[in-house]
C-alpha cells in the first residue's frame, strides 16, 4: 500500500446536511458574561466537550462529594450530583460554573450496586450503567433473557431497591457487530471476516497504525484493503473481552493516516483530541453497514455482558463502556464515534436493536485504548484532501462490479446524518448494487463508496463486501 492516503471515511451520505454543524461558528465559545458568572456563583453555559472537562476536575477536586455528572443539552450547563450539603463542596461547585444537584445515591453506592450485579446477575444478554440523571444504576435485558435467567435479575435487582436500580427490557439482542459492512478484511477459522476502522494514530514507536474493535483483532492477525488482497495492515495488540479495543499497525510506514474523519460532500472533521465521554451530550457514530448517526451519551462504566461467539452457554463480559441511544447495525463494529468539534470518543462494541427500530450501542472509551496501547492522535501524513472516497466521488457506479458496488445519487437511508436526516425516501440499503450497507454508493458526490484502504466494518462471516474496494481511501464507511 506504497503512499497510500488512508483516512477514516464517515458514512456514504450525499446530502448530509452537515454544513450547519460543521460551520466554524456551530460550536460558539461559551458567553462573554460567563466568567463573571461562574465568579457570582452561577452556572455557565458551556460546549459538552468543556463540560466533560471541567467535570473531571471537579471529580478531582471534590473526591467522593461528587457522584456523577451529566451535561443539559438544552440549557448548555454541566449538572454535578453531590451526596451532602456540605457548604464548601457547594460554593466551590458553583463557584467553577456548574449546577449543583443533591441526590440520595453516592459514587461508593452505586459501584457497589454494579458489583453485587456482577456477582449475582453475569447473564449472556444483560448490561448495566449508572444513569447519574436518575442517579440510579439502569439494568438492561435483551429478548434472550427469559425463564429462569429473567427471574434470576429480577430478584438481584429488587434487592438492591427501588431506589437503586431499575430494570428494563431492550429490543434484539446484545451482541458485538460481527457481520456486513466493508472496508478491511480478514481470513479467519471459518471464513473470511470484517472490521470497521475507528481513528487512525501513531504507535509508540510512531509508526502509522489505528485503532478499531479488541474482537475484530482477536478474530484475525493480518488485514487486507480488499476481500481477497494481500494484507496491508497488522494487528500489534488486542484485547477482548474485559476491553474491546485493538491496535492495527500499517505495514507500510510511509502509509498516510491523516487525523480525520471525511464527513462527505468535501467536508471532513479533523480529530484533535482524545476526550471522555459525557452522559448528555451529543455524539456521531459512523458505521460501514449504516453511515451515520447521532444521538446522546446515556450512560458511563457501562458493563455488556455478550454471549460468548466461541463457548456456546459462555459470556463475554466488557467492563468500561460508553452507554448511548445511537443505533447501530452488524457491520458498524470497530467505527469511530466522535464529536462534532473533533473529540474522538469511543470505538463501536455492540448493542441491540437496528437503525429501523432504534437500540443502544456501547462504545469502547479511546482515552482507554490510547492509554493501553500507547498510541496517540495524530497525523502520519499530510492529509486527505485529495482522496476520492467519502463525499468525494463522482461518476456513476461500474456496472460490473462486485457486491457491495452501489450506483445511484448516494441516497443515504439510516436516520440522522450531522446536521439533518437522511433522505425519508430512501431505505435501508437503497443501492442497486447486491451490498447490505446504507450509505455505500458511489454515485455523483456522494457516496463513501467502499473505502479500500485499512478502514472498516466488523467481522463478516461471509466475507462478502459491500464496496468495491477500488477507492483509495481506507477508513469506516
Amino acid at each position: 500500500m506504497p503512499k497510500r492516503k488512508a483516512a477514516i471515511a464517515v458514512g456514504g451520505v450525499a446530502a448530509l446536511g452537515a454544513a450547519a454543524l460543521l460551520l466554524p461558528n456551530a460550536n460558539a465559545s461559551q458567553d462573554k458574561n460567563d466568567d463573571a458568572a461562574g465568579a457570582a456563583g452561577t452556572a455557565k453555559t458551556m460546549k459538552a466537550s468543556d463540560a466533560s472537562g471541567l467535570a473531571a476536575q471537579l471529580q478531582k477536586l471534590l473526591g467522593d462529594a461528587v457522584a456523577g455528572s451529566y451535561y443539559d443539552s438544552g440549557k448548555k450547563q454541566l449538572v454535578v450530583n453531590v451526596v451532602n450539603g456540605d457548604s464548601n463542596v457547594l460554593a466551590q461547585a458553583k463557584k467553577a460554573g456548574a449546577v449543583v444537584r443533591q441526590v440520595e445515591n453516592s459514587a461508593a453506592e452505586l459501584k457497589a450496586a454494579a458489583h453485587t450485579l456482577k456477582s449475582k446477575a453475569t447473564i449472556p444478554g444483560t448490561a448495566w450503567a449508572v444513569d447519574p440523571r436518575t442517579d440510579k444504576v439502569v439494568v438492561s435485558a435483551d429478548s434472550s433473557v427469559t425463564g429462569a435467567k429473567w427471574d434470576r435479575l429480577q430478584s438481584t435487582v429488587r434487592g438492591l431497591g427501588s431506589g437503586m436500580a431499575t430494570l428494563k427490557k431492550s429490543a434484539g439482542s446484545f451482541k458485538t457487530f460481527v457481520s456486513g459492512g466493508d472496508a478491511i478484511f480478514a481470513q479467519a477459522q471459518g471464513g473470511n471476516v470484517r472490521c470497521s476502522l475507528g481513528f487512525n494514530v501513531k504507535a509508540s514507536d510512531g509508526s502509522p497504525a489505528f485503532l478499531t474493535a479488541g474482537h475484530c483483532g482477536v478474530a484475525a492477525k493480518d488485514w487486507s484493503d480488499s476481500q481477497n488482497g494481500q494484507p496491508v495492515a497488522t494487528v500489534d495488540q488486542a484485547k477482548f473481552p474485559g476491553n474491546d479495543f485493538s491496535l492495527v499497525k500499517y505495514n507500510d510506514a510511509t502509509t498516510q493516516a491523516p487525523s480525520e474523519v471525511n464527513a462527505g460532500n468535501g467536508q471532513t472533521v479533523q480529530i484533535t483530541q482524545a476526550q471522555d465521554a459525557t452522559v448528555g451530550e451529543t455524539v456521531f457514530r459512523m458505521g460501514s453497514t449504516t453511515g451515520l448517526h447521532n444521538g446522546q451519551v446515556t450512560g458511563l462504566d457501562a458493563t455488556v455482558n455478550f454471549q460468548s461467539e466461541t463457548n456456546p452457554g459462555g459470556v463475554d463480559t466488557v467492563n468500561g463502556l460508553i452507554q448511548t441511544n445511537v443505533c447501530a447495525e452488524p457491520g458498524d463494529s470497530g467505527g469511530s464515534l466522535f464529536t462534532q468539534d473533533g473529540g474522538a470518543v469511543g470505538l463501536t462494541s455492540g448493542g441491540s436493536g437496528d437503525c429501523t427500530s432504534g437500540g443502544e450501542t456501547f462504545f469502547q472509551p479511546v482515552t482507554a485504548a490510547l492509554q493501553a496501547t500507547g498510541a496517540t492522535l495524530g497525523d502520519g501524513g499530510n492529509g486527505a484532501g485529495g482522496q476520492a472516497g467519502a463525499g468525494d466521488q463522482s461518476g456513476s457506479a461500474d456496472p460490473s462490479a462486485s457486491a457491495g458496488d452501489q450506483s445511484g445519487a448516494g441516497d443515504q437511508a439510516g436516520g440522522n446524518q450531522i446536521g439533518g436526516t437522511a433522505d425519508p425516501s430512501a431505505s435501508a440499503g437503497d443501492q442497486s448494487g447486491t451490498g447490505t450497507g446504507t450509505g455505500d454508493q458511489s454515485g455523483a458526490g456522494a457516496g463513501t463508496g467502499d473505502q479500500s484502504g485499512a478502514g472498516a466494518g466488523t467481522d463478516d462471516p461471509s466475507g462478502a463486501g459491500t464496496g468495491d474496494g477500488s477507492s483509495s481511501v481506507t477508513g469506516t464507511n
